[in-house]
């Protein structure tokens, strides 16, 4: 007695399904909802503070820090001031950058992983799971800060450098924009803070998961002061 066409087809399904199985199952085939979430910010404060002139006065270098994790609104009100757009209307920022190139990524290494910084949105972008803040740079205390800042510049992004290889030595100054605006709102805020070139940056790139044309500039914690 002949079989119905439609075992055969059952037949030929059954690989089909399972290899549509282990596909679904297999490593970094996640979902979009499995995919870490973007991080929001309040929104930041932009008046109050210290006198820039008082502010100038109190800057100074930490290298110790109290464990106590930073607010949401003072890591917002930090980021703003630090990178944030202060002109919506153009989008540019509260730091200069050579021919607007806005080539700084700044990354927040916390013990709960690493962000983004997402001025546009002022946002927190997932980069890398796990507690970093280790190899953000040689000193033992730098594993001690709540967070530290880390300055990446995205080469890719100034277009026409290519010409001038002079002009790739700017991304250094635009750094120093940056981690300037971080201690001027640090000591409004009383928090401490301190800047540092020596970064093994091989091993924090790797575990960053950062691209050749991206190049890891400097790193600053910051936190409250050590009791």
């Amino acid at each position: 007695m002949k079989r119905p066409a439609r075992t055969a087809t059952f037949r030929l399904a059954i690989p089909f399904l399972a290899v549509m199985i282990a596909l679904a199952s297999a490593p970094g085939t996640r979902s979009r909802a499995e995919e870490p979430a973007p991080v929001p910010l309040p929104p930041p404060q932009t008046d109050g503070g210290k006198p820039l002139m008082q502010a100038l006065a109190l800057r100074a270098t930490s290298r110790a820090f109290a464990p106590d994790p930073i607010p949401a609104q003072t890591l917002s009100n930090l980021l703003w001031a630090a990178w944030g757009i202060n002109r919506p209307a153009d989008g540019k920022r509260t730091a200069p950058s050579a021919r607007n190139w806005q080539e700084i990524d700044l990354m927040v290494v916390r013990a709960d992983g690493t962000f983004l910084y997402d001025a546009a949105a002022h946002r927190l972008l997932p980069v890398a799971a796990g507690d970093h803040r280790a190899l953000t740079g040689v000193q033992p205390f730098v594993k001690d800060a709540p967070l530290s800042l880390v300055l990446v510049a995205d080469t890719s992004r100034m277009k026409g450098a290519e010409k001038h290889p002079d002009q790739r030595q700017w991304i250094w100054a635009d750094a120093g924009f940056i981690s300037q605006n971080i201690y001027l709102f640090c000591a409004s805020e009383g928090l401490a803070t301190g800047v540092r070139a020596f970064v093994d940056r091989p091993a924090l790139a790797k575990a960053l998961g950062l691209k050749e044309h991206q190049v890891i500039l400097l790193a600053q914690s910051v936190g409250r002061p050590a009791r």
